[in-house]
């Protein structure tokens, strides 16, 4: 009986299953062995497809009568940096004694794109080859990976959608970015006065690059409006606790409903029209109850209900990568390798996924997970609750689990092991880790509940025209409330930001005015004030208001991107979805994939097309982006379009389901190619200097 050779991805995976399968060595000379076994590692990727110049040495020189460059069969090469690896491994993976190939690359497309590309340029044949897949790298699941190891056969799908998305990449990169250079090039780099410059385009990047371009240009068209909110206040509690505001909204009674004096419909565009209306309440007052009256508010609706907010789905890496962005400004780029740092460590599980569920297998043991962060002191008090009180049990019945929302591999999640080098990790990675322990354990705790309060009070109205006739209206004004009532699993959910401010993992987006000028700390004031007002109030109690005012408000320009929300708009296809029930609902529809959009983002911050913040994380474009933006505008507008390029990798997909074939994708892809670029060739070179000119005037 030969020997079981088994390759990973990094020298570190590989020293992790060498522990688990017993096997003792340093792997100084690239591999480990016993006498059943053998263990070596790439070192990422270790074959690359090759340069043009490589399939004809004219094509190093970038030309016209070259383009498209599509060839019918690719060529591959060892990376030089890496051969001296590559030749170790191929030497075990030919070796007579070996009869086993174990495929221990990490579990995804990525990882069997690395393996395939080693197993094809070291000609492998004749052997048995089996693929574990794994979800962490704890003993236990490296050990069960190696039991359930399936037929590699049964990958084909995925390592043809792997090879379909590098041969995707490489086409659009070379062919695009070599016809715009050499037809845009030299604009470009005469307007900027360089000696040359290249256009980089890519399927993805270049779709991103419109993304904060097309945003950027809105947030410089729009012009403010302002409006003019009506607010009474009562001062109805006891002396000292203040006032309670109340908003007008022109409902159906309103003597202004569908007016087209309203900004949307709690607000005027002229501040003349709310000074009217205030007007309108008082002479009403007067008339009825004589000069000095106080108008009046008529309750007529109170409405008090609780109201239960469940904790929130599981991290999948986008929404890590967008909750470590707003908590601790840090970039997707930062955060993926923090969490691949910590899924090396053992102490969570795989990262690169676009789930944010649990399967039923892993909740099944999810009490293992739990159960080791008991030795995790900052939340082991949470943890041994939830194991005393069982909390976990039937977690399977919820909506955290369901195999029908995971592809390869389900949410990211602490293994409740490795604890004891929790204080070893730089800061960063304490953060992140506590991140994702906080969010696993508050699934296991019941919703939050709200005491919520809504109150309607009506006023008579009687407005005067200039012939003196009257009319007379009912004009509403509103007042909510939502006030905490039982903590739930907010009481575990709770993290600090950077700067030391309390956030908590439910909430979606950063705290600022919104387009009706509402101030969210007063609102809250407002909301436990409201609360107390209504235990001595019902339906049909008249309420006397003596001071009515007018807040005026502006509108607001949309919100740049920063680098957490640019990772979610590229998961939603371009848009910018800040509610999280309804992200989950348009899922799958993606511009890249949750293992590539970090480094598609950094790659453009690199090449100087985007700017970064690093202390906000705000991401504007460059005036070169801009230029880059312009010529594919005028060139190969699809590009731009993030509902194409999320059809790309929708077709991806359906390669590595096994509903389409990767010729058929090839074919249409390949004529993709062709005709924009002949496209492009043929068409004469626009002036884009007013274009340049636009962009030029914000930059310094």
């Amino acid at each position: 009986m030969g020997k079981s050779l088994f390759i990973a991805e990094k020298p570190s995976v590989a020293k992790e299953f060498a522990k688990a399968l017993k096997i003792n060595g340093s792997g100084s000379g690239g591999y480990i062995e016993s006498k059943d076994y053998v263990v070596t590692w790439c070192v990422g990727h270790l074959v690359s497809m090759s340069y043009p110049e490589k399939y004809d040495e004219a094509l190093k020189k970038w030309r016209m009568d070259t383009l498209p460059f599509v060839p019918k069969e690719y060529k591959y090469e060892v990376i030089d940096g890496v051969k001296k690896q590559f030749d170790i491994v191929k030497s075990l993976l030919i070796r007579q004694d070996v009869d086993t190939i174990y495929v221990c690359t990490d579990s995804g497309r990525e990882g069997e794109y690395i393996y395939r590309l080693v197993e094809q340029e070291a000609h492998v044949e004749g052997k048995g080859r089996r693929r574990v897949w794994i979800d962490s790298q704890t003993e236990e699941e490296i050990i069960r990976g190696i039991k359930e190891a399936k037929d590699l056969a049964e990958y084909d799908n995925l390592s043809d959608s792997a090879y379909c998305r590098a041969k995707e990449d490489y086409l659009m990169g070379i062919n695009f970015s070599r016809v715009l250079s050499l037809k845009y090039g030299n604009s470009i780099a005469g307007y900027l006065g360089l000696k040359f410059a290249s256009v980089s385009v890519g399927r993805v990047m270049t779709c991103v690059l419109g993304m904060v371009v097309k945003r950027e240009r809105e947030i410089r068209a729009f012009v403010k409006t302002p409006f003019y909110r009506v607010i009474d206040k009562a001062s109805l509690l006891d002396e000292g606790k203040g006032n309670i505001e109340f908003e007008w909204k022109a409902a159906e009674k309103s003597g202004y409903y569908n007016s087209p004096l309203l900004y949307k419909e709690n607000g005027f565009k002229e501040e003349k029209d709310a000074k009217m209306l205030i007007g309108a309440i008082g002479k009403a007052a007067c008339e009825k109850e004589g000069n000095t009256a106080v108008p009046k508010g008529k309750v007529v609706a109170l409405e008090k209900k609780k109201e239960k907010k469940n904790p929130p789905l599981l991290f999948n890496l986008a929404e890590l990568q967008n909750e470590c962005s707003k908590l601790f400004k840090i970039s997707p780029a930062q955060t993926l390798e923090i969490v691949q740092e910590l899924y090396e460590k053992k102490l969570v599980t795989y990262p690169r996924t676009d789930a944010r569920v649990l399967s039923t297998a892993i909740s099944k043991e999810i009490h293992k997970n739990i159960s080791g962060l008991r030795n995790f002191s900052k939340l082991s008090a949470f943890a041994s609750e939830i194991m005393e009180k069982g909390s976990y049990k039937g977690i399977e019945k919820t909506k955290y689990v369901n195999d029908k929302l995971i592809t390869d591999h389900y949410a990211i999640i602490p293994t409740g092991q490795g604890i004891g080098g929790f204080d070893k990790l730089r800061s960063e990675a304490q953060k992140v880790y506590e991140l994702i322990a906080r969010r696993f354990l508050s699934i296991f705790y019941p919703a939050a509940v709200y005491n919520k309060v809504n109150m309607t009070l009506e006023f008579d109205a009687l407005f005067e025209g200039e012939n003196g006739d009257k009319k007379e209206s009912v004009e509403s004004f509103f007042a909510s409330s939502k006030v905490l009532f039982e903590e739930g699993y907010l009481k575990v959910a709770s993290v600090k930001k950077s700067g030391g401010a309390e956030g908590s993992l439910t909430k979606e987006s950063d705290t600022e005015s919104d387009d009706n000028g509402s101030d969210e700390q007063s609102s809250s004031e407002n909301d436990a004030k409201l609360g107390e007002l209504v235990k001595n109030l019902k339906k049909g109690d008249l309420i006397e208001f003596n001071e009515f005012s007018i807040k005026e408000g502006e509108t607001s320009p949309p919100k740049r991107y920063n680098s957490g929300s640019i990772i979610l708009a590229m998961e939603n296809a371009g848009q910018l979805i800040e509610d999280e029930s309804l992200r989950e609902q348009i899922k799958g529809s993606g511009i890249g994939t949750s293992a590539t959009r970090a480094e598609i983002l950094k790659k453009l911050v690199n090449i100087k097309y985007l700017a970064l913040n690093n202390k906000t994380q705000i991401i504007t474009p460059t005036q070169m982006g801009e230029m880059v933006h312009d010529v594919v505008a005028f060139s190969i507008k699809q590009l731009l379009n993030p509902e194409l390029t999320a059809s790309w990798e929708k077709g991806l997909t359906y390669v590595a389901e096994g509903t389409i074939s990767g010729d058929e994708y090839m074919g249409k892809l390949e004529d993709f190619v062709k005709r924009r670029v002949d496209n492009v060739k043929t068409k004469p070179i626009v002036n884009l200097k007013k274009y340049f000119d636009y962009a030029a005037q914000f930059y310094k």
